[in-house]
């Protein structure tokens, strides 16, 4: 009986502790709106946990667009928070960039998936 009664403290202990540390996480990134009416000047494919392509260069005031297809959820998430997307399936995010520079992201729920825009004048 005591044994049980051990167990049974422990158990709720253990959930208790991960509701905390759940409580306390960042949650998910704040979306930034996508810049729809922009034509983009290249398109990367969001599928099957990768971006396709992961690496693309473009020009100061030129957009990306973001095309979401596949049965498992992403998003893409720029280091700088600069660019947020949805979490999605299907759909397309796209994204102008102003400056120069190099922006990495990733996807936030598989931190794996990793891209870069590169913006050369």
């Amino acid at each position: 009986m005591r044994s049980r009664l051990s167990r049974g403290a422990a158990a709720l202990l253990g959930i208790g502790a991960v509701a905390l540390l759940s409580a306390c996480g960042p949650g998910a990134p704040e979306p930034v709106p996508s810049d729809d009416g922009a034509s983009p000047a290249v398109t990367v494919t969001v599928s099957d946990n990768q971006y396709d392509p992961a690496e693309v260069e473009i020009a100061p005031g030129e957009a990306v667009r973001w095309e979401f297809v596949g049965p498992n959820e992403h998003d893409v998430v720029a280091n700088d928070r600069s660019f947020v997307s949805e979490l999605q399936t299907e759909g397309t995010y796209t994204h102008v960039f102003d400056e120069a520079g190099d922006f990495d992201y990733i996807c936030s729920i598989h931190p794996e998936m990793r891209g870069i825009v590169h913006v050369t004048e």
